[in-house]
C-alpha cells in the first residue's frame, strides 16, 4: 500500500466510524470452488472503537466529499476537513489484500455524495460487481442505498450486496428539513419501498424456482440519529416499529449524536447520549423478541424511557397488576415478560416445567438472573412475599441494594472542616418489645 492511499483509508475509515448500521447478520452466501471468502453463519469479524460501538467488515467511505450541508454530519460541504476519495478499483483492490491477509471477512462501504446522488451510486455498485464478478468474491457485502437513487441502481445493488441501508437519519421530516434542508423523507422512502417489494418478490419466485438469483439476501436497515433533535423516546419507537412493520426492515440502528458542530441548528450537548441509546436498543429488542408493544413500553405519561432501568423492568414497575407470575403455570408470553427472563430462559422453563415444579436453583441453572427476576416470579418455593409488591421498595433494592439514595448534598470526608454542618432530621427507631 502506497503512501498516499493508506492516507486516504486513515481520512475515510475515520470518517465511516459515524455510520453505525454496520451488522452482518442473516446473510448466508456461501463460497464456490473457485471463489474467495464466504458470509456463512457467523463468518464475519469484528471490532470495537474506543466508546465500545460495533464495527465489523472494513469499514470506509467511497469519499467524504458532499454536495450537501447537513448540520449534524462531519462531511457536510462546510465543514472544514481533509477531503480524500478513492477509486473503484482501490476500494477492490483494499478489500481483496485486506482479506487475503485475514484482516477482514467482508466490505461496509459508504459514501457523501459528489457530483450528484446516481453518480455516487453507480461506483458503489461497480464496486460491489467487480469483486463478485472479476474476483469471484463471496464475503459479506453491506452497501449504501443511496436516496434519491434510480430504481436501477438499487436492484443491481441488491444483486450484488448482501445487505443494503437507507439511512433516515433524523427521526421527523420536520426535523430533518431543519438541520438538512436538502434532504425529504420521500427520497428515503422511494428506495426502501422498493427493496421492500423486490426482496419480497424474489423470495416468493425463489420458492418456484430455484434458480432465482439472490437479492439483498440480509435485507435492509437504516439509521437514526438520537438527541440531534428533539423527538421523545416515544416518537422514535413508534417510528421503528413502523419501519419493522411495514418495510420489514432488519434493524433500525440508533446512533447517539456525537457533538461534532456549533450549528446553532443543534443542542449544545458536551457528549454524545450514549445511555439513551443503550436504553433504546433495550426496547427495540422488546418489540422484535418479546412480544412489546411501544404503547407498553413509552406512552403519553412517560414518553421517554427511564435512563435508570432498562424498559422491561420500567414496564413491570408500572404495572403491577401483572405480577407476580407464577413461573410453573404462565403461558410462554407471560413468562417473557419477567425481567431477568430471556427468550431462551423462557423457552427452557416451558420443556422443564413439564417434568415438574421449578424451584429457585432450578431457575439459576437454567440462566434466569434471580436478582432481578425474584421480585415478579412465584416458583414453587412460594416464597414471593418477602417483600410484597411494591414498585417502590423494589426499585430501591435493584438500583441501591436496599440502601435510600445518596444525597447529592451528603458532606465529603475530605471537604472543609469548616462548612456548617447540616441539620438531618432522623427517625426514632422503633423496638419491638
Amino acid at each position: 500500500m502506497n503512501n498516499r492511499t493508506q492516507e486516504k483509508l486513515e481520512i475515510l475509515a475515520d470518517a465511516a466510524k459515524y455510520d453505525v448500521s454496520c451488522s452482518s447478520s442473516g446473510s448466508k452466501r456461501k463460497n464456490t470452488k473457485d471463489g474467495l471468502g464466504n458470509a456463512t453463519g457467523m463468518g464475519i469479524c469484528h471490532t470495537y472503537t474506543q466508546d465500545g460501538r460495533c464495527v465489523s467488515l472494513l469499514k470506509i467511505l467511497l469519499t467524504n466529499h458532499c454536495i450537501f450541508d447537513c448540520a449534524y454530519c462531519v462531511s457536510r460541504r462546510s465543514n472544514d476537513v481533509k477531503r480524500a476519495a478513492f477509486t473503484v478499483q482501490e476500494v477492490v483492490d483494499l478489500t481483496i489484500n485486506f482479506y487475503k491477509r485475514n484482516y477482514i471477512e467482508g466490505l461496509f462501504l459508504s459514501s457523501g455524495i459528489f457530483k450528484d446522488v446516481d453518480y455516487t451510486m453507480e461506483r458503489l455498485v461497480r464496486i460491489a460487481k467487480k469483486l463478485r464478478l472479476e474476483h469471484k468474491f463471496n464475503g459479506y457485502i453491506h452497501l449504501k442505498a443511496i436516496p434519491g437513487a434510480s430504481d436501477e441502481l438499487i436492484h443491481e445493488a441488491g444483486l450484488y450486496a448482501d445487505r443494503l441501508s437507507v439511512n433516515l437519519e433524523i427521526p421527523s421530516e420536520m426535523s430533518l428539513k431543519k438541520v438538512a434542508p436538502e434532504k425529504d423523507y420521500a427520497s428515503a422512502f422511494k428506495p426502501m419501498n422498493y427493496l421492500t417489494e423486490t426482496i419480497q418478490g424474489h423470495k416468493e419466485e425463489k420458492k418456484t424456482i430455484r434458480s432465482t438469483p439472490n437479492f439483498a439476501p440480509g435485507g435492509q436497515s437504516t439509521q437514526l440519529v438520537i438527541g440531534a433533535t428533539p423527538e421523545n423516546d416515544k416518537h422514535i419507537l413508534e417510528l421503528a416499529d413502523g419501519l419493522y412493520q411495514d418495510q420489514k426492515l432488519k434493524r433500525v440502528y440508533y446512533s447517539g449524536y456525537i457533538p461534532i458542530s456549533d450549528d446553532q441548528r443543534l443542542p449544545a450537548l458536551r457528549a454524545a447520549p450514549l445511555q439513551r441509546e443503550n436504553r433504546l436498543y433495550q426496547a427495540d429488542w422488546l418489540l422484535r423478541f418479546y412480544g412489546f408493544k411501544v404503547s407498553e413500553i413509552v406512552d403519553e405519561e412517560n414518553p421517554h424511557l427511564d435512563p435508570e432501568l432498562d424498559p422491561k423492568m420500567g414496564y413491570a414497575l408500572r404495572h403491577p397488576e401483572h405480577f407476580p407470575i407464577d413461573i410453573n403455570k404462565a403461558d410462554y408470553e407471560w413468562i417473557l415478560r419477567i425481567p431477568g427472563v430471556g427468550v431462551k430462559s423462557a423457552k427452557k422453563i416451558i420443556k422443564a416445567r413439564r417434568f415438574g415444579r421449578l424451584r429457585m436453583e432450578h431457575l439459576k441453572k437454567i440462566g434466569v438472573i434471580w436478582k432481578r427476576a425474584k421480585y415478579f416470579l412465584i416458583s414453587a418455593d412460594r416464597d414471593f412475599i418477602h417483600l410484597g409488591f411494591n414498585p417502590k421498595v423494589i426499585r430501591q433494592e435493584i438500583l441501591y441494594n436496599g440502601k435510600p439514595k445518596k444525597d447529592p448534598n451528603q458532606l465529603d470526608l475530605f471537604g472543609n472542616p469548616l462548612a456548617p454542618i447540616p441539620l438531618i432530621a432522623t427517625t426514632p427507631q422503633i423496638k419491638s418489645v
